[in-house]
């Protein structure tokens, strides 16, 4: 088991209310939250005690097919200010990790917002030696942030 932390921080051309909306409506939240692979199934419910169940499968480069399924549950929700939700990331029906995420959105000038992704994460289960681990969850958490701009625009 072993234990790391990241943040993420991004500015955005977007009040606090339309950033927000990126993860609240779910209509918007699946344009930059997606799991990766195929056949993906989403149930989201954007409530304190609510939370998100997410699956698809991953085909590798030598075909090997993986399960992958995401889990969450919003503990705090302050609208326009703070999401906090935990979520294991389950592959072939084993927990690889648990993270506590905290998500703030703060003013910037003239209309803008700054966007932080804080995530404390849990490894349970290595792939490989595990030095890959946070570098592939960081490097997946930036992607997925990648697509906010598209959202904000729909």
């Amino acid at each position: 088991m072993r234990h790391e932390t990241f943040s993420i921080t991004r500015d955005f051309d977007a009040n606090r209310a339309d950033l927000f909306a990126v993860f609240a409506d779910d209509r918007l939240r699946r344009q930059w939250f997606r799991m990766p692979g195929t056949g993906s199934v989403y149930d989201h419910d954007f409530h304190i005690g609510g939370g998100e169940e997410a699956s698809s499968t991953f085909v590798m480069l030598d075909g090997q097919a993986e399960k992958l399924r995401n889990r969450s549950r919003y503990l705090d929700i302050i609208p326009d200010r703070r999401i906090v939700f935990v979520y294991e990331a389950i592959v072939d029906d084993v927990t690889r990790w648990v993270s506590l995420v905290t998500v703030t959105l703060a003013d910037t000038e003239m209309g803008r917002s700054t966007l932080t992704w804080t995530e404390q994460v849990t490894f349970l289960k290595r792939t490989g030696d595990g030095s890959a681990d946070l570098p592939h969850l960081r490097t997946g958490t930036t992607l997925r942030l990648n697509g906010i701009p598209a959202a904000l625009k729909a």
